[in-house]
């Protein structure tokens, strides 16, 4: 199957039937799998080989996700989530709050959201319930993170969470024909993470208040990107 560009199709809001455990552990090997294949080789690759991937039968991927779309919705929501609790984790562990800011940072550039995010939006119905609601919790885990910090007085009060969210995805997007080889295919993949990291401690450096420099524009929030 091949990815479409059309108009993404409204998947249903009705609640589904509680999956049983091994059914439950499948599925989220099947939105992991998909995760990872996608950075790597983009949105188009077969789905025969996100199965292999997850180590299930085709069969057992179409019952989860009957297309492209239904797999690259969840995917989504995974990213979304799953960004989510490294905010808040970072939050309620750390006892600095800027360390936990920094946590978050480093923690999200692993989920790859640069990678990802060119890939899935073209399958995304953005004003899907679960995608609102994830949107809403990944928004407020972040709000909650950067006001500590703010609090603290270590963090410039002139940003908000979709700065943040920008530079994430600005700085873990890969080059040009570069993607993300798989680990362990060459070096590729470490290579590009040397200067990610690299860079994030330079932008982490420019977060630090006093501001050194005033911002043009105003701050902007996840509305705004989800708008722009």
């Amino acid at each position: 199957m091949t990815a479409t560009r059309s108009r993404p199709r409204a998947h249903s809001a009705a609640p589904q039937p509680r999956l049983r455990a091994d059914a439950l552990r499948n599925r989220e090997r099947i939105i992991g799998a998909a995760r990872e294949v996608m950075v790597e080789f983009g949105a188009e690759i077969p789905l025969d080989e996100i199965a292999r991937r997850a180590g299930v039968g085709n069969a057992t991927l179409y019952r989860h996700f009957p297309d492209r779309l239904e797999l690259i919705h969840h995917v989504t929501l995974s990213v979304m989530h799953r960004t989510a609790d490294k905010a808040e984790c970072a939050l309620a562990e750390e006892t600095d709050a800027f360390r936990a800011l920094r946590r978050f940072v480093f923690a999200a550039v692993e989920e790859r959201i640069g990678a990802l995010c060119p890939l899935l939006s073209d399958g995304v119905d953005r004003d899907h319930p679960d995608l609102l609601a994830a949107r809403e919790r990944l928004d407020g885990a972040v709000k909650a993170l950067m006001g500590a910090a703010r609090d603290s007085g270590q963090l410039r009060t002139d940003i908000a969470v979709g700065d943040l969210m920008v530079a994430l995805t600005q700085l873990t997007r890969p080059l040009p024909g570069c993607g993300y080889p798989r680990t362990g295919s060459g070096g590729g993949r470490t290579d590009f993470d040397r200067f990610v990291y690299r860079h994030l401690l330079l932008f982490l450096d420019g977060l630090r208040a006093p501001a050194r420099s005033e911002l043009p524009g105003c701050a902007a929030t996840l509305e705004d990107l989800r708008h722009s």
